[in-house]
């Protein structure tokens, strides 16, 4: 016979997609974003049944529960991000091509423009209450009586956080989602070009405003900082093609990073010739048929989860 708190764990359950979406949108961490999620059932499991059956609206408070405790997060993990070795990253949600759409809630939360790789780099750029502001109110329709409570502040020190990040993701303007088919054709056009080895075909595929960011938390090797302009990012790559295998990139595998086609570049041992290659996850940003940002997240604590998901 079904509980109460069995039917609890089912309307749980199906809000977990939503929970994840607002949690990873907030943290750009997966481990962050799932502990969040666990804890605001904990809290809601954890009530007795009197306080439960007084919760008229699950979905408002476990989003308030879940905001909050990502609030926390954001403020706590500023002295972690100043002692951070290079740049900083969202952690890549890959899912395999070719596969019907997964049920699981991290597929099912960057099917959203504002998951995209790309949008979430924005977002870090934001403080922690104009991002909670501005992802709980403009993704999430949450009234700002209701953000004012969970950043302690006023309804209108609320607005003025949401108004503040919206302007910076405006100025920030990423380019729209390319066509997955039209992402599938330059990415592997770049691919093959890194394999034979032509810098000229890699030259072909960027854009004059080519960007790349690396993300490597001083564990793997990347770009330390950000590399921007052509003729820069064209002489890393024409570097890094004379220091690694090219067998490497032959074991890429093409994957959706964040709802959009990146690779996946499993690690390889060095050789008499070239140097050992670390594990990577590219994602990029194609604008006018060409590649305009490249993140290359190499930080091993980032990509536990990528191997199993991208599959083997």
């Amino acid at each position: 016979m079904s509980t109460a708190l069995d039917e609890l764990a089912g309307n749980f359950a199906a809000l977990r997609p939503h929970l994840v979406s607002v949690a990873y949108r907030l943290t750009g961490t997966l481990s962050d974003a799932e502990d969040a999620v666990q804890e605001s059932w904990l809290r809601l499991s954890g009530l007795d049944e009197r306080r439960r059956s007084a919760i008229e609206d699950h979905k408002g408070w476990l989003t308030t529960v879940v905001s909050r405790i990502c609030l926390d997060r954001l403020r706590s993990a500023v002295v972690r991000r100043e002692r951070y070795v290079g740049e900083w990253l969202p952690e890549p949600v890959l899912g395999p091509l070719g596969t019907p759409a997964s049920e699981d809630p991290l597929t099912i939360a960057v099917r959203d423009d504002g998951m995209r790789m790309a949008a979430m780099v924005v977002l870090d750029r934001l403080t922690a209450e104009q991002r909670v502001a501005f992802v709980l109110h403009d993704a999430f329709s949450v009234p700002f009586g209701e953000i004012a409570e969970i950043l302690g502040c006023t309804v209108e020190a609320a607005r003025q956080h949401g108004s503040r990040g919206r302007r910076a993701v405006a100025d920030a303007d990423p380019p729209p989602r390319t066509a997955l088919a039209e992402q599938q054709q330059i990415i592997e056009k770049f691919m093959t070009a890194m394999l034979t080895g032509d810098i000229q075909a890699v030259a072909e595929v960027l854009h004059p405003d080519v960007v790349l960011v690396g993300d490597g938390g001083g564990k793997a090797r990347t770009a330390v900082h950000t590399v921007a302009g052509f003729d820069k990012v064209t002489r890393l790559f024409q570097g890094l093609m004379r220091l690694y295998d090219p067998a490497g990139i032959g074991q890429a595998r093409l994957a959706l990073v964040n709802g959009d086609l990146g690779v996946y570049i499993p690690p390889q041992a060095a050789s008499e010739r070239y140097r050992a290659l670390d594990e990577h996850v590219n994602a990029f940003v194609i604008r006018d048929g060409k590649i305009v940002e490249i993140y290359d997240v190499a930080n091993p604590d980032k990509l536990t989860t990528a191997r199993t998901r991208v599959g083997s």
